[in-house]
């Protein structure tokens, strides 16, 4: 499912990659007159008014090309938020609840090395992967693993 919004590029992006390449550009024109220089004093002109200001818009550029992709992304998450609410809102039955359907229902436990959660072995975040392996019941005993709220929402223990 697909929104209208046409996806268009943030301008912070643009103003990004247009401060790289001016940046660029100075760098590159300041090399090519220090480079015809032989004495450090007449170099200085150069460095100052060409190479120091485009390394300064190279980093200027780099870090509004960071803030556009982290905006960008944050849109994102934004407009799948919206679709998720909309495909909420679009189960509920007509009393307005949500249908009660578990999402997984097995009473096989699974646990991911390294993980703090416990899964139903037909939970979507485990199902499929090589790496899941049986939970050990010193550690679901223990209190070490946590139930996984997508696949256990109620606290039931298998």
């Amino acid at each position: 499912m697909r929104t209208g919004r046409l996806r268009t590029v943030h301008p912070v992006l643009w103003a990004g990659w247009a401060a790289l390449a001016a940046g660029a550009v100075l760098c590159v024109i300041g090399w090519y007159g220090i480079s015809g220089e032989r004495f450090a004093e007449r170099q200085l002109p150069y460095l100052a008014s060409c190479t120091v200001p485009g390394a300064a818009l190279i980093v200027a550029g780099a870090v509004l090309l960071t803030q556009g992709r982290n905006a960008l992304a944050a849109a994102r998450v934004e407009e799948l938020y919206g679709l998720l609410v909309a495909a909420g809102s679009s189960d509920t039955d007509d009393a307005g609840r949500a249908a009660a359907l578990p999402l997984a229902v097995s009473g096989d436990l699974l646990m991911v090395p390294g993980g703090t959660l416990w899964h139903r072995a037909d939970c979507p975040l485990v199902a499929g992967k090589v790496e899941a392996v049986p939970v050990d019941a010193k550690l679901l005993a223990g209190g070490e693993l946590g139930p996984c709220p997508i696949c256990d929402p109620a606290g039931e223990t298998g």
